[in-house]
């Protein structure tokens, strides 16, 4: 199983992404959503799991959780935010999900693929929306494969083409 990983969009979703998601299977968004219908684009290409971030208002939060759970191609997975935990970092994320396999957050916008504790994948792909602390926005992608640790990749979205 293949997923498309993306947060802090914060109402942008470039091209690029159709492109870089075009073949996964599930969309986990980390939050920072910005607008719902970002969340209808991407549900053209595969089904998506999304949260609430700290910057968006209350028509999402009434629409998202803070925290989702569900399980894909038998990994217990966890998307947040991570905002409630002030600066989130894999420690801090493993310590508040121990169940979970694979935890997806966002909010600092610096992409980080870590695994924790041997058996725990933790990843941020960064912000996808506009660049933020001179960091380019990004993406990732995890591939599921039952037996075998996730494999993961951050992918750079090029700033040479204008976000819609």
């Amino acid at each position: 199983m293949r997923l498309g990983i993306i947060s802090d969009t914060h109402g942008l979703l470039r091209p690029q992404v159709f492109e870089i998601f075009r073949e996964v299977d599930h969309i986990l968004h980390g939050g920072d959503v910005g607008r719902l219908d970002l969340l209808v684009e991407l549900e053209a290409l595969a089904p998506v799991t999304a949260v609430y971030g700290n910057s968006d208002g209350f028509g999402i939060r009434a629409k998202l959780q803070q925290v989702a759970e569900l399980e894909l191609d038998g990994f217990a997975v966890v998307v947040t935010h991570g905002d409630q935990f002030g600066s989130p970092n894999p420690a801090k994320l493993h310590e508040a999900f121990p169940h979970a396999e694979i935890i997806i957050f966002g909010h600092s916008h610096r992409p980080l693929l870590q695994l924790v504790d041997r058996t725990v994948t933790v990843m941020n792909p960064g912000g996808a929306g506009a660049p933020r602390f001179g960091i380019p926005p990004s993406v990732g992608i995890l591939e599921l494969e039952a037996g075998i640790p996730p494999r993961g990749r951050i992918v750079n979205l090029r700033l040479d083409r204008r976000p819609t």
